[in-house]
């Protein structure tokens, strides 16, 4: 990302990068294999607890932003501050957040130009080991198409009002993604907790 769209507004960026919903694309599955290799590359895999596409790329069937979601977990913040300083850069532009918990976590973003999207982008979230909702979530879509076709209508209507609102697109699934996400953690029961 280029210092002139780090200069921008949310929304002159909101306008120049609008939500795009796509049907489900089957090599989605690949680039994420081939980012993955990538980061584990240039972070080492001796830093990543926990490696997984997450996101609607990684559910088989769902429209889509064509954005392939990856999140990375790490032992602890200091080495959230690691990978930030083996990512960010000029590929990946990383910003640093809070997460659930209160700790320190990272986006890192990949494939954005002063012309828009490139032909693949990447958003790499980086959390402390066990913040892990958004396994929860994909794992409930991916097990229930019903759920999942439900979840892609609501993209697709929220798309029609918030095409330019990144913001505002977001928050107005959160309760959805957090209801289902929920009932996944009942019925998979400590599928990610740690093993101690």
């Amino acid at each position: 990302m280029s210092d002139k769209l780090k200069g921008l507004s949310n929304e002159e960026l909101w306008k120049l990068f609008p939500i795009v919903l796509k049907p489900h694309n089957p090599q989605y599955r690949q680039w994420y294999l081939d980012e993955k290799k990538h980061l584990i590359d240039l972070i080492g895999k001796d830093s990543i607890v926990r490696i997984n596409h997450i996101g609607s790329t990684s559910v088989h069937g769902l429209i889509a932003k064509p954005t392939i979601d990856i999140l990375i977990e790490v032992d602890c913040e200091e080495d959230v501050t690691k990978v930030k300083d083996s990512l960010d850069g000029d590929i990946y532009i990383c910003k640093e957040q809070k997460d659930a918990f209160n700790h320190k976590s990272l986006i890192c973003m990949k494939g954005y130009s002063e012309q828009g999207f490139l032909d693949k982008v990447f958003h790499i979230h980086v959390k402390v080991y066990n913040n892990h909702n958004e396994l929860y979530f994909r794992d409930y879509l991916q097990d229930h198409p019903d759920i999942a076709l439900a979840y892609g209508e609501l993209k697709i209507s929220l798309l029609k009002k918030y095409q330019f609102h990144r913001d505002h697109y977001t928050e107005s699934k959160s309760d959805f993604i957090n209801r289902y996400t929920e009932f996944a953690k009942m019925i998979y029961p400590n599928r990610y907790k740690p093993k101690n």
